[in-house]
């Protein structure tokens, strides 16, 4: 089984990506659009204050009739942040994420905040394994040594 560390380690970045609680929605957008992400964690000084997503934004900013230029990040981030550690199988991180509806998990590491991963990153891990699984599946079929 896959861990959440060894996941991290295939990351070209395990940079987390933060944002203050007081700064716009538009300025967290303005972040995510550049790092090509789709969540903040929200940050005062080393404590994570909640998480924003591209999900808050829609529901929480436009359909409410927020303004994203005008909307502290404090008013739509989650505040219940569900957090994993490196040591986690990806099944244990799936089964999180889809009983909680998440797209993200922060990581941390005693106490220490060490990396984000998204239902991306466990699926291209699943999709990974899979690939491996079926080349050695062709292989036993064709009676060719298998990889070790």
């Amino acid at each position: 089984m896959t861990t959440v560390a060894k996941i991290l380690q295939s990351k070209t970045s395990n940079t987390v990506q933060t944002i203050e609680p007081n700064a716009t929605v538009l300025q967290a957008l303005h972040r995510m659009t550049e790092h090509r992400v789709g969540a903040l964690l929200v940050m005062q000084g080393d404590t994570v204050q909640g998480i924003v997503t591209e999900r808050d934004f829609a529901r929480k900013v436009e359909v409410q009739g927020r303004s994203a230029s005008t909307t502290p990040v404090r008013d739509v981030m989650t505040t219940a942040v569900l957090f994993v550690k490196p040591t986690q199988t990806t099944e244990e991180c799936m089964a999180l994420m889809s009983k909680n509806r998440l797209r993200h998990l922060p990581v941390q590491d005693a106490g220490k905040l060490v990396g984000m991963i998204s239902i991306g990153d466990l699926v291209q891990d699943i999709i990974s394994e899979q690939q491996f699984i079926i080349e050695q599946l062709g292989q036993y079929i064709a009676g060719a040594p298998l990889a070790q």
